[in-house]
């Protein structure tokens, strides 16, 4: 037969036992007692580090500066998590949503390629609702016609004939609101819109090159304008003009808030210079 407790030899070391057991210490501070508390302190902390610092440290990194070091893929991201932070706290953030929406654009057409659908869904996403908060301001409609066309040109032609006039519409509100936004970068878009869309649903390469022209008054150095005035006018059998544009994109100098855009046209114009 076992024993609860065991076994004593004598009533002394019986009633030591006893009153150990009832009542270890007067303030439950044995060291027994001591080195427990001291260890789920530390466990606290420890989970405070493991869980908040890092939510404590994006909410304190500054997301323009990550964004213009977007080349960084994971800074981009970074940015974009912040963003997104901030608009799941407070839906009407007008600027959390725009630049969200332009974040993800730039992870959706050079980042991973397994994660670009993805990030342009959600870039739309956040357009729209930049659009919805302030429809007076041109960046969440232009944003969500970038994502929206991307998607278009990645995901084939019933894609881009599901967005063709939501896109389109997007961008002519833009003009009508601020014309040289960003550089002209409306019609720049709507250029883009015009060659890439089928002639029967409304596509025209003359179109395209008078948009493209437009958005060039804003500003003549733009690489991007100057690279998709090239495409149009080769599909125009216009070749050597084309190859003048193509030069202008090697030829135009770097624009700080705009580095990363620029580089990428000019490499694609040297590759394209090539082939022509």
């Amino acid at each position: 037969m076992s024993a609860a407790y065991p076994l004593v030899r004598n009533f002394s070391a019986c009633s030591t036992r006893a009153g150990v057991r009832t009542s270890p210490s007067r303030s439950g501070s044995s060291p027994s007692s001591r080195s427990s508390r001291l260890i789920r302190s530390f466990t606290v902390v420890f989970y405070i580090a493991l869980f908040l610092l890092p939510a404590l440290a994006r909410a304190q990194a500054d997301p323009d500066a990550l964004y213009r070091d977007r080349a960084d893929f994971a800074k981009a991201q970074q940015a974009a998590d912040i963003w997104s932070a901030r608009l799941a706290a407070n839906p009407r953030d007008f600027e959390s949503a725009w630049k969200l929406a332009r974040a993800e654009y730039w992870l959706g057409t050079q980042g991973p390629p397994g994660q670009r659908r993805a990030a342009l869904e959600r870039g739309t996403d956040a357009g729209r609702r930049a659009s919805m908060i302030d429809p007076s301001r041109p960046e969440g409609f232009f944003w969500m016609a970038a994502n929206m066309g991307a998607l278009a040109v990645s995901y084939g032609l019933r894609q881009g004939i599901k967005y063709r006039g939501a896109i389109k519409d997007a961008l002519e509100t833009v003009l009508r609101i601020d014309p040289a936004f960003q550089q002209g970068s409306a019609d720049r878009a709507l250029g883009r819109w015009y060659y890439r869309v089928p002639g029967l649903f409304g596509g025209s390469k003359k179109q395209s090159e008078e948009h493209l022209r437009k958005s060039l008054t804003y500003n003549p150095n733009n690489t991007a304008s100057h690279y998709f005035l090239a495409e149009t006018l080769f599909d125009m059998n216009r070749d050597a003009e084309a190859r003048e544009e193509l030069q202008k994109v090697i030829d135009a100098p770097i624009d700080p808030d705009w580095a990363a855009e620029d580089r990428d046209f000019k490499q694609r114009a040297q590759q394209l210079l090539m082939r022509k």
